[in-house]
């Protein structure tokens, strides 16, 4: 069957290791991360830079960074990027043996800190599903009596080896905003890398692929018509905390979002689940 056990990482933060037939996993319970993937027999499916420490009150730069309840920078000054629940603690709710699949459900309870940035009666929960491929399902409900609107991301960093090599296809037709300007119609269904890339796109259909030398990952989405491609390129590489300068040349970020007009506005009672499957095909 396999094995589910916690432990703790030489700096103090705890995570959940998954050892089954078909993939290794490592989850922490800062943030609900996810920051490592392995199926068995294929390369790593996540990517994390070494130049990351693992310090508490980080989020670890790679795997995926839960973005909630909001995307990028708050409207509120001095309101942390990505919102609060990455550099959380979560508790891990259950663990579900499934055959060869194993299901890790999360929540996160707000602390009196978090009510000051989000003062709305809400439910958040993190469902990893393991098995030769990794899904990770974010679940909103409101508990409010009043409509509440959130932007959210699962923020996945995926090993790509080299940058220029990468194809990612599968985003013919739709509509992209790119360093606050846009949106832009997408006219190819290629794109390749040969500068900072940041496009939040929108009216994206539901599956892209990263063609890599290694193989193709594909990236797929549901309850989302957004998504994030993200590269930081050199400039940026140097500015960014616990990231090697030449890191941008293996690593890119395919995002699944609820975010611009595809934000989430929840009724009173109402709950909806963003999911995104991540595999290598064959």
């Amino acid at each position: 069957m396999g094995s589910v056990t916690t432990k703790t990482h030489a700096n103090g933060l705890e995570y959940i290791e998954v050892n089954t037939h078909l993939c290794e996993a490592r989850i922490f319970l800062q943030g609900a991360q996810i920051e490592h993937f392995q199926p068995v027999g294929k390369p790593p499916l996540l990517w994390v830079s070494s130049a990351d420490d693992y310090q508490p009150g980080n989020g670890i730069r790679g795997g995926v960074p839960v973005c909630w309840p909001w995307f990028g920078m708050s409207s509120e000054p001095d309101f942390p990027q990505h919102g609060f629940a990455r550099t959380r603690i979560w508790t891990l709710d259950s663990v579900e043996m499934r055959g060869q699949l194993v299901d890790l459900r999360f929540s996160l309870t707000l602390t009196e800190e978090d009510c000051v940035y989000w003062p709305h009666n809400t439910q958040v929960k993190v469902l990893f599903t393991l098995g030769d491929s990794l899904s990770i399902s974010l679940v909103n409900t409101n508990l409010d009596k009043v409509p509440v609107t959130i932007t959210q991301a699962l923020h996945t960093y995926f090993p790509i080896q080299d940058i220029h090599q990468l194809r990612a296809t599968g985003f013919e037709g739709a509509k992209y905003i790119e360093f606050a300007e846009g949106p832009y119609p997408q006219t190819t269904d290629e794109v390749t890398f040969t500068r900072e890339t940041d496009r939040v796109y929108t009216d994206l259909t539901l599956v892209q692929q990263l063609h890599t030398p290694q193989g193709i990952i594909e990236v797929s989405r549901e309850n989302s018509h957004s998504a994030v491609l993200w590269n930081p390129w050199i400039d940026k590489s140097q500015r960014l905390a616990r990231f090697n300068d030449d890191d941008y040349l293996t690593m890119v970020c395919l995002e699944a979002a609820n975010v611009l007009e595809d934000k989430l506005i929840l009724a009173p009672g109402e709950s909806h689940t963003l999911v995104t499957h991540i595999r290598w095909l064959d």
